[in-house]
């Protein structure tokens, strides 16, 4: 997967690598901004009891 989005970038490697990594700051933007406030919604990590 990878290897595919490499060579579907354009420019050379310099300007591949800026582009990977605007991607890359993207996808984890993304993530913690909407993917994890609405997994964390859904899971129950938050509900945890112990008994004695």
């Amino acid at each position: 997967m990878y290897a595919w989005i490499w060579r579907h970038l354009p420019g050379p490697v310099a300007v591949r690598l800026l582009l990977a990594l605007v991607l890359v700051a993207a996808v984890v933007a993304l993530l913690f901004t909407v993917v994890f406030p609405w997994a964390e919604q859904v899971l129950p990590f938050t509900r945890v009891t112990v008994d004695s």
